[in-house]
Parts: C-alpha cells; sequence; structure tokens
C-alpha cells in the first residue's frame, strides 16, 4: 500500500450533549465504526460533534443508521473524509486526553503518561467495549472506588466491564482480593483480556454471564465490592440478584444512571435491605455507593432472567 493509500474513512455530525451521552452510553448500536463524541465549544449543550471511523467507505445504510443518531442533524450533511494509511483506532482517539482520578489516570496509546507518585496509569483504547474513563460514569466510579482505598476488600465483583478498568483499579487498590469481571457480551470479556496484558494485569477471573445469574459467580460470592457500571433499567431489575451475591455491609458501586432515575434505583435497592451511602454527581450522570444489609439478602424467589425484557448492559 503507498503512503497516499486511502484505507479508512470519517463521517462527521454534528450532534448534542444529550445525544452525546446516549451515544456514549448505548449497549449495542450495531454499526460497524468506532464512534466518538466531543465537545465543539466548551460548556454548550447544543455544540457537540459526532465522529465515526471505519474502515470501509460509507455507504447510504451506514450514513443512514449514524445520522439516526443523531436527531438535530437531520438538516446537516454528513462530513465523509477519505483517510490515508494511519491507524483509525488510533485517529478515533487522538482528542481523548488523560484522564486523572484519585490515584489513577486513564490515557489512550496516542496520549501515554507516567503514572503519578504512589498511583497507576492504565492503557484503554477506544474500541468494542464501553468504559475508557472518559464517560462520567466511567471516572465517577473510578473515583468512588479511590474513596474506599483505606476498607479491607477480598473479594470483588465487576458487573458489565466494559473494557475491565474499574475491575484493573480494584485489582490495584486491593492486590490480594479475588476480583471476578463479567459481560454478557463475549467481545467486551475478549477486550478486557487483551487489556490486562497490555497493562500487566493478572489474577481476574473473566465470566460471560447475564447479569449476577452465573453458577461461577454465585460459587464465588459472597462479595464485599459490587461494581454494577450498567443502565438504569437494569440495575433496578437486577437489584435481588445483586443484594443476594452481596457479603453483610459489602459495598455496592452503581453507575450508569441518569440523576433524575435515582431515586427509583434506589428504591429498588433500598427493598432489598441496602441503604444509601454517598452520591457523586457529574452533570447529568449519577454514580451512588451503597451499603448492603447486616445479613445476606435472600430473594423471596429466584430470578428469572426471562423477565428482563431484553435488557442490556450498557458496555
Amino acid at each position: 500500500m503507498s503512503a497516499d493509500a486511502i484505507d479508512s474513512w470519517r463521517v462527521t455530525l454534528p450532534c448534542t450533549r444529550a445525544e452525546a451521552e446516549a451515544i456514549d452510553a448505548a449497549d449495542d448500536l450495531a454499526i460497524d465504526a468506532v464512534l466518538m463524541t466531543s465537545e465543539e465549544v466548551e460548556d454548550d449543550r447544543e455544540r457537540w460533534r459526532l465522529d465515526a471511523y471505519m474502515e470501509h467507505e460509507p455507504d447510504a445504510a451506514m450514513l443512514a443508521a449514524l445520522r439516526a443518531l443523531v436527531p438535530s442533524a437531520a438538516a446537516a450533511e454528513p462530513a465523509v473524509t477519505p483517510l490515508t494509511a494511519q491507524d483509525w483506532v488510533t485517529l478515533s482517539q487522538a482528542g481523548l486526553e488523560p484522564i486523572s482520578e484519585g490515584r489513577f489516570v486513564v490515557h489512550t496509546s496516542a496520549h501515554p503518561v507516567e503514572p503519578p507518585p504512589g498511583g497507576r496509569a492504565f492503557l484503554i483504547d477506544a474500541g468494542q467495549a464501553f468504559g475508557t474513563g472518559h464517560h462520567a460514569t466511567t471516572s465517577g466510579c473510578l473515583a468512588m472506588l479511590d474513596s474506599l482505598a483505606d476498607r479491607t476488600v477480598s473479594d470483588v465483583i465487576d458487573l458489565g466491564t466494559g473494557t475491565g478498568l474499574l475491575a484493573f483499579a480494584a485489582r490495584h487498590l486491593w492486590p490480594t482480593a479475588q476480583v471476578t469481571a463479567t459481560d454478557i457480551d463475549p467481545a467486551a470479556i475478549a477486550v478486557t483480556r487483551e487489556n490486562m496484558v497490555a497493562n500487566d494485569v493478572d489474577g481476574i477471573a473473566l465470566v460471560v454471564a447475564d447479569g449476577a445469574l452465573s453458577e461461577a459467580i454465585a460459587a464465588r460470592a459472597p462479595y464485599d465490592l459490587v461494581i454494577a457500571n450498567i443502565l438504569a433499567g437494569p440495575l433496578i431489575s437486577m437489584a435481588p440478584e445483586v443484594a443476594a451475591i452481596a457479603a453483610p455491609r459489602a459495598a455496592i458501586v452503581l453507575a450508569g444512571l441518569l440523576e433524575t432515575q435515582r431515586a427509583e434505583v434506589v428504591a429498588a435497592f433500598e427493598r432489598c435491605g441496602c441503604a444509601l451511602e454517598a452520591v457523586d454527581r457529574r452533570g447529568d450522570w449519577t454514580i451512588l455507593r451503597l451499603a448492603a444489609g447486616a445479613t445476606r439478602y435472600v430473594p423471596e424467589r429466584a430470578p428469572d432472567p426471562r423477565g428482563r425484557d431484553g435488557w442490556a448492559l450498557d458496555l
């Protein structure tokens, strides 16, 4: 291939912040492209952009699918740009500056950094799984985990692990703990496995599972730290099974919910004996920390995964 040969394409459309957050939080958009959203004008909710990177020239179906993600851009013409022989994933994350949360720094290949003193830097490239650390839900979870650093933790589970980032943070904070990372999507588990190698992380059990219903998850329970960065609907549906795998007084970190959904999520967990301990609001998004009850919760009946109306984890 010559140096100026086209090997990838970029489609750019304007969008709003609300549309960008919906794209970031979506589970499976069934679009064969890496989607990146960014702020065009600082603190302007209406001036954002969507960049979609792909290996093939976009056809009418692809352009229509991208337009459907950003209804506010109905009158805008997509900007289609052919890219020369460069790594399209690297291009897609060129605007992702490193983020810092407590003792953690998260960066992409395009922006390598040194870890802070006594801290840890994680390399998480954008790709097929949610959780680069740049979304408010993921960065908020990192901050919440950092606030628990002085707590004694021996058993951790990260439900809906995405890229594995939160499980990696838990492994750093509690190096002797048993850590399990699960996801409903096998691709996310494959990404987590690759990220473990890239970050020299080991000792994490990886499980493809629908929520907390897997025998492999139950066999390692109870957990004294449960992390679930998914969506409000799944969190509400899963509350009994999450409470059931939590040890008495366990810390439960929940994210992926909007502030407007907080009360309903908290109520679902309070019905299972949990109590709200801390809230971290980041824009429209909210991260919660709850404490499990003083005795281990036993559901009235076994949860039925078929009753969830097709919910999906936020990857």
